[in-house]
């Protein structure tokens, strides 16, 4: 069992996985953050080591996702107001669409390879659940930009060449 294994910790780190991710990578949120690249690896692992603030604000920041604060938000129950609206309904509703239809697919293929031997480990269950997270941020957006199209009475797709 991982130490300080929790429902707290498990939310916090699947946050903090997916705001490495969103910010390009270890190496990457290295730089930025101004943390060695095993501190931010140890950050992404499995164990119980979180983020300082500095280094969230930092990432979340450089990104413009603030997965960890709305982790936290979420763990108090709290919602957070003043979200970014999306930048162009035209523009995002086929990328929003086909954002959630690959993070779909993504969580398909990782419960279809956990379940192919009967058995889940926790490694196979993190994976799943950053695949649930990333597919649930993912029909969040979709929503979103589903809603303006209402809100705007339609939109009307074009491909350009």
């Amino acid at each position: 069992m991982i130490p300080n294994a929790n429902r707290t910790l498990f939310r916090l780190k699947a946050a903090q996985r997916d705001l490495i991710s969103a910010c390009g990578g270890i190496e990457r949120a290295a730089e930025i953050c101004a943390y060695s690249k095993s501190t931010v690896g140890r950050w992404n692992a499995d164990g119980p080591e979180l983020m300082p603030l500095d280094a969230v604000m930092a990432l979340e920041a450089e990104c413009g996702r603030a997965e960890v604060t709305l982790a936290m938000a979420g763990l108090h129950g709290l919602r957070l107001a003043g979200e970014p609206e999306a930048a162009g309904v035209n523009e995002c509703l086929m990328a929003r669409h086909a954002d959630t239809v690959t993070r779909a697919a993504e969580l398909m293929t990782e419960g279809a390879l956990a379940f192919s031997d009967a058995k889940v480990t926790p490694a196979e269950a993190a994976r799943m659940d950053r695949a649930a997270s990333a597919l649930a941020a993912a029909v969040e957006e979709y929503r979103k930009t589903l809603a303006s199209v209402r809100a705007e009475g339609g939109a009307t797709l074009q491909v350009v060449a």
